[in-house]
């Protein structure tokens, strides 16, 4: 695993008013401008698209080998997943739309607006590192590893998030074919439209194979094992465990659902194809009385 260090390049970018580096003496006590006790930090958390491909952008060898891959913007850090999300501590509005705008090439099926939540981290070098009821994050010391693990966490709660609207809209579309099938014992769907269905849950599903990805164990913990408090009980508060179990109860629902609806498919087209062998044999026989008819 790689040692403990800090950030000590960044993110560049050729374009005028696009520049992203750390500045190489920046350490973890010198985090950000106002991360003095009592001061807040404002934190945003960014869902980009389906996938962000860090390998495409033009970062040196130190950033290179941060993980999650953490960058120094004008007076701020912004922690980067493949996933498609970002997460920024104390940047201000102009550096994030030149990180936008930077990134842009770098991310797949971009959404067509970023998908926002923002928190605040509170310092408190005094009292415990935990949640309070307004959802801010009270920390004793902003260093960059605790910076990093809660980035781990709001990354992973926006995912979630983002999936947990993506089954509910299914749902909501899959709802109206169960109650035609309670009520009428059939569904009055085209099987074009049916085939449509299955393919956008099937296409979800493959979208959610990122989010197994996203709920494994960081690789942060494993470099520093003392940070597993601190990330235990932030993901606590924010239920990641029970989200997930829910997504994949959800998603096991729809791939049964799934199933369900090929299976009309197949019913009704092997229906179909019956009743055309019955209209055949019948053509059939009207063709030979008639033949037989004309012969006597």
């Amino acid at each position: 695993m790689p040692g403990r260090k800090t950030a000590q390049a960044g993110l560049l970018d050729d374009r005028p008013g696009v520049r992203m580096a750390t500045d190489p003496s920046a350490t973890s006590d010198e985090l950000l401008p106002n991360d003095h006790p009592g001061s807040e930090i404002q934190v945003r958390t960014l869902l980009l698209g389906e996938r962000l491909d860090t390998r495409a952008l033009r970062l040196v060898e130190e950033t290179a080998r941060l993980l999650p891959m953490t960058v120094r913007v004008g007076g701020g850090w912004v922690v980067l997943f493949r996933y498609g999300v970002i997460v920024s501590f104390g940047l201000s509005q102009p550096a994030e739309r030149a990180l936008l705008v930077s990134l842009a090439p770098a991310v797949s099926e971009a959404l067509p607006a970023p998908e926002c939540e923002v928190v605040q981290i509170q310092v408190n070098r005094a009292g415990e590192e935990t949640v309070d009821a307004a959802g801010t994050i009270v920390l004793q010391q902003p260093s960059l590893d605790r910076l990093r693990a809660i980035a781990e966490i709001l990354a992973r709660n926006a995912l979630l998030s983002h999936h947990e609207a993506s089954i509910a809209q299914l749902f909501d579309r899959i709802e109206p074919l169960a109650i035609a099938l309670r009520r009428d014992g059939r569904i009055g769907w085209r099987d074009r439209d049916l085939l449509r269905q299955i393919g956008d849950v099937l296409f979800t599903q493959h979208k959610m194979v990122g989010r197994a990805e996203a709920m494994e164990k960081p690789e942060l913990l494993w470099e520093y094992p003392e940070l597993e408090r601190l990330y235990a009980r932030l993901e606590a508060e924010y239920e990641l465990r029970d989200r997930a179990r829910a997504l994949d109860a959800k998603l096991d629902l729809l791939s049964r659902s799934c199933e369900t609806l090929i299976g009309l498919v197949q019913a009704r087209r092997s229906l179909r194809v019956e009743w055309y062998v019955v209209l055949l044999i019948v053509a059939e026989l009207c063709l030979s009385i008639f033949a037989l008819l004309q012969a006597g």
